[in-house]
């Protein structure tokens, strides 16, 4: 004798079934509301720490997550994805706006390389708890940052001059007189490299180890023990750690901060590898105006002279300087653009450029000169000390 069949179950009604898709809607758009909201608590998070809006190593952890958790609710995870890149474009928005309805706005700071850099630590070193807070952007060259001062983008940009075991990078004044931007700030940040690799990676695995130029040069006597390895340049330190992880191999190695190595999940294998163990990088703020140096404190004055085409001018100049007194701290000479054989020179002078003993040079030096620019006068930075508080947006 047979089964009798099951009887079906009642058919579901279509209306209250679209009924609960609706309500279901409304608490996933209530949802996504108080992510807006939480969206405006990061971006005053960000202003206030000077953290980058973008955190693009943030962003792929979060889709990672995403698709994982989708795969394991039967869902499919590169539409899951799609709609969370979608979401968090609004969140991007939504911080946007948020820092454009404020009162007091945030300085727009524009710096070399990306979150976790040197130029990025100085930048939160110098802006962070700043009233007002600072919007940073990272830039994939000196010039991108400076055009973004020139061109409005940006309020300062902040860019390495010198460092104390590689030497100048003479790009940024160079940038400086080109852009007619002026100097108003310094700062020296101290720099501990680390050689950071993938999790688990022991040295002798090691045959390739990429960073920025000044940053290998900095290191030149550790990688000169690592017989046989391969030098690889990148445009910035955290992008060379995230090469690293991004790559996925062993054999590779990035030379960078133990912030960065953080950052993208990288072990660090040698600590402090720079070569001189007081390595310290000095950085100056730009901006498209002067700002007055405050009375009472030690400034410096950077100076742009192009010498008369005559002999012994250099030496001249120097001595007429020292008759009154002015410390030159630093003196680099940069070709003359579209002049060949012909050099300009940068100055740095340990006084303000209104006082009576820079002024009288400077009358003494008119006739060796066939050009004279004032780049800026600023604080004289001091390790750790210098920061923006109360600087104007």
């Amino acid at each position: 004798m047979s089964e009798p069949e099951p009887r079906p179950g009642p058919v579901p009604d279509l209306r209250d079934l679209r009924d609960a898709i609706e309500a279901l809607d409304r608490r996933l758009l209530a949802l996504l509301a108080e992510r807006m909201r939480l969206s405006e608590a990061v971006a005053g998070a960000k202003l206030a720490a000077a953290s980058p809006f973008r955190d693009v190593a943030r962003e792929d952890q979060v889709l990672q997550r995403v698709r994982h958790a989708a795969t394991g609710l039967g869902l499919d995870p590169h539409e899951s994805e799609r709609l969370y890149r979608v979401i968090m474009e609004m969140s991007v928005a939504r911080q946007q706006a948020f820092v454009h309805q404020l009162a007091d706005a945030p300085l727009r700071v524009a710096y070399q390389g990306v979150e976790g850099a040197y130029s990025h630590l100085a930048a939160q070193q110098r802006y962070g708890g700043r009233e007002g807070g600072a919007l940073l952007a990272g830039h994939e060259t000196f010039r991108s940052a400076a055009e973004a001062v020139h061109d409005g983008s940006a309020d300062v940009a902040l860019l390495p001059v010198e460092n104390t075991t590689a030497g100048s990078v003479p790009e940024t004044y160079d940038l400086v007189a080109e852009l007619e931007l002026r100097i108003n700030a310094e700062v020296v940040s101290r720099v501990e490299h680390c050689l950071l690799v993938l999790p688990g990676t022991h040295l002798e695995q090691v045959r390739t180890v990429v960073s920025h130029p000044q940053a290998l040069a900095q290191c030149e006597t550790f990688l000169h023990s690592l017989p046989g390895i391969r030098l690889k340049t990148s445009f910035d330190t955290a992008g060379a750690a995230s090469q690293v992880r991004d790559g996925g191999d062993a054999s590779v190695a990035a030379i960078a901060s133990e912030s960065a190595g953080r950052r993208y999940g990288l072990d660090v294998l040698e600590r402090g590898i720079q070569s001189q163990a007081g390595n310290f990088t000095r950085f100056v703020e730009v901006a498209l105006a002067a700002r007055p140096c405050p009375p009472g404190v030690p400034c410096k004055t950077t100076l742009l002279l192009t010498l008369a085409h005559q002999p012994g001018a250099l030496g001249q100049v120097l001595v007429r300087f020292g008759e009154r007194g002015v410390n030159l701290s630093r003196i680099e000479s940069r070709p003359v653009p579209g002049q060949a054989w012909r050099y300009r020179f940068y100055l740095d002078l340990d006084a303000h450029a209104a006082s009576a003993p820079v002024v009288a040079a400077l009358a003494d030096i008119a006739p060796l000169v066939s050009d004279q620019q004032l780049l800026g006068t600023y604080p004289t930075a001091t390790e750790g000390r210098d920061r923006a508080d109360g600087a104007p947006a």
